[in-house]
């Protein structure tokens, strides 16, 4: 017997800055994990993977996250993408510089 699909989100970084950022159920790249699309069907999946793929000119290495649902929206499973969602770890530099803001 399979295990149950764990739900995912689509994660990638953008092409020029290399931010890390989500794609979100309305096809816009966020650098909030809270606002991606939770994928909860693993066809789906596939396809929104493929979706965010295809944008070559915007993003690069796009993959799929395990994820769950949080109380205000999908949290990172594992922690090299909580690692992620904090941004780069030499501070004053993308989110964190914007948390002493």
């Amino acid at each position: 017997m399979s295990r149950p699909y764990a739900p995912k989100v689509v994660t990638a970084n953008l092409l020029r800055e290399g931010d890390v950022v989500y794609l979100t159920a309305d096809d816009r790249w966020t650098p909030h994990h809270h606002e991606a699309e939770l994928i909860e069907d693993e066809a789906h999946a596939q396809m929104r993977l493929l979706h965010g793929t295809a944008q070559k000119l915007v993003i690069v290495g796009a993959y799929l996250a395990d994820a769950r649902q949080g109380k205000d929206g999908p949290e990172p499973v594992h922690f090299r993408e909580a690692f992620r969602t904090r941004g780069p770890s030499n501070y004053d530099h993308g989110k964190q510089a914007d948390l002493r803001a």
